[in-house]
């Protein structure tokens, strides 16, 4: 009797493991060939992306910038990491199940093929093709998971009676061999088209490297000697390519091979125009310093960044192509379908509003928007920055709403004044005497005139501010306290170069950008 029971026991585990492993090799070899059949019509039709990026379009904003404020520029691999440990549970489940009903199985898949047939084509640059990806991926799924559940190992019995029924032993080893040579075969074939299709898609950004720029016409102003403090710790005055934050909505970076990309400039225009990437770099292009912030930044927070942008005046386009009287809104559409809405009179002011298609003398880095993006100084990056931007239609504010609009966001969103306690950072020990405080404090196409420290409830004093080029980056500052032993509040303000001194109240930044003053807690020894 313990001999059958123990029998059963290691056929049933063996059932219950081959049926988990089913599933899961049939999601993986699904999600494979979707992936490998999504070369052909856009990495957002491919399943896991277009469900992840429905995800995305579906979250609150004030859980997207929690994830931001959580996760930083890791937020969206968080997502992909989620989306990932639903597929396993739901694999596994289906697996299960298909080991007593394989219709039933292959029925989950058909369902889960559904989904992503829906996600792909609700987004905003699909076509019917787009389906054919998730199509693909249900039917590979579903004769994976067919074929293993059918080879897979199961107890068997005998016709001489036992006290509890037919003799049941365990599984043959031709069995297993069956199984395991199904299960390997499968495990290459998703190891194969999922590698494919990402080693496919590296290859098309490799045509970056092959994009010259030509040289500025009009270079980017030297930087004035002192303009980066050099101070241990502090935010250096260029940020590094590789530092260079990203807050986007694309869960993939677009690839965007330049031989093919176009730029389209219409709607409220006297003469539509399309121009290749070859047409616009014979433009003569302006160099610029210019800061980015994002308005998904907390007071104090890390998403600011500084570059040398190279492009061609956006105003000299909208000139060239004759804007219509009453267009009051720039449209522009990234590759992605994202979409921002940027006021036509704030890239017709004489800023250096670009369409950029170079960061500190290289061709923009995918990640930053590679071959073109929007750089409008002065203004958050989602009413501003399109990356990897396609089309631009000169619009009415009250006809058309970009991607953040239809959510509650402000329409126009210049940057607020703010400042950034960088040295000492918070809770840090530091000993008694002169004590450097350093930061960086940023208003841009205003600039910086001023920022202030002041130490506990104590008087503000002025901090000395290190030389920039333009209006339109932000400032370093230092100031020298003389501390005393204790624990202490550093709090820090700038002033614009309107006088306005930076606001203490505190706002979130929902729906135009966070304010308040940043204050550090720090013990001197």
């Amino acid at each position: 009797m313990s001999g059958v029971r123990t029998i059963r026991s290691r056929a049933a585990t063996v059932g219950v493991l081959s049926g988990a492993v089913s599933g899961l090799l049939a999601a993986a070899a699904a999600l494979g060939a979707g992936q490998v059949c999504a070369l052909a019509f856009g990495a957002e039709s491919a399943p896991v992306i277009a469900v992840g990026e429905g995800a995305i379009d579906l979250t609150p904003s004030w859980l997207k910038d929690a994830a931001v404020s959580a996760f930083g520029s890791n937020d969206k691999l968080v997502l992909l990491s989620g989306i990932g440990a639903v597929v396993v549970l739901i694999a596994v489940a289906i697996g299960l199940v298909a080991r007593r009903r394989p219709a039933w199985g292959a029925a989950g898949l058909v369902a889960f093929g559904a989904v992503g047939v829906a996600a792909a084509l609700a987004r905003p640059t699909a076509t019917p093709a787009y389906a054919v990806p998730s199509l693909v991926a249900a039917v590979v799924g579903v004769a994976a998971l067919l074929m293993l559940i059918r080879l897979a190992p199961r107890a068997k019995t005998a016709g001489s009676p036992v006290p509890d029924g037919d003799r049941v032993t365990s599984p043959s080893g031709a069995d297993r061999r069956a199984f395991l040579l199904a299960a390997s075969g499968t495990v290459v074939f998703a190891g194969l088209a999922g590698g494919t299709g990402l080693v496919l898609r590296g290859g098309a950004a490799a045509t970056r490297a092959a994009v010259r720029l030509p040289r500025p016409a009009s270079p980017a102003q030297a930087l004035p000697a002192g303009a980066d403090l050099r101070i241990p710790g502090l935010t250096p005055y260029v940020t590094p390519l590789r530092d260079f934050y990203r807050v986007d909505t694309a869960l993939v970076l677009p690839r965007v091979d330049p031989r093919d990309w176009t730029l389209r400039i219409h709607g409220m225009v006297d003469r539509p125009m399309e121009l290749s990437l070859a047409e616009l770099l014979r433009y003569p292009l302006v160099e610029r310093w210019i800061t980015l912030t994002c308005v998904s930044n907390q007071v104090g927070g890390p998403y600011a960044g500084n570059g040398r942008w190279l492009g061609v005046p956006l105003a000299r386009l909208l000139r060239a192509a004759g804007v219509r009287s009453g267009a009051d809104q720039l449209l522009s559409t990234s590759v992605d379908g994202f979409t921002a809405g940027t006021p036509v009179a704030t890239v017709l002011d004489g800023r250096d509003a670009l369409l950029a298609v170079g960061l500190d003398g290289q061709p923009l880095p995918v990640a930053r928007g590679f071959p073109a993006r929007l750089i409008v100084p002065g203004l958050y990056g989602f009413v501003s920055a399109t990356k990897w931007v396609t089309d631009l239609k000169l619009t009415r504010f009250a006809d058309d709403r970009s991607y953040w609009a239809r959510r509650g966001w402000a329409l126009r969103a210049p940057i607020k004044t703010m400042s950034r306690i960088d040295v000492p950072r918070p809770l840090a020990k530091v000993p008694a005497g002169e004590v450097t405080v350093a930061g960086v404090a940023w208003a841009q196409h205003r600039g910086i005139t001023g920022v202030q420290v002041r130490a506990d409830d104590g008087p503000w004093r002025d901090a000395e501010l290190a030389p920039v080029p333009s209006t339109d980056t932000w400032r370093q500052w230092h100031y020298r306290w003389s501390a005393a032993s204790g624990q202490h509040t550093l709090t820090a303000r700038a002033v614009d170069g309107t006088g306005a001194v930076q606001t203490q109240q505190r706002v979130p930044p929902i729906p135009d950008g966070a304010s308040g003053w940043q204050s550090i807690v720090v013990t001197v020894a």
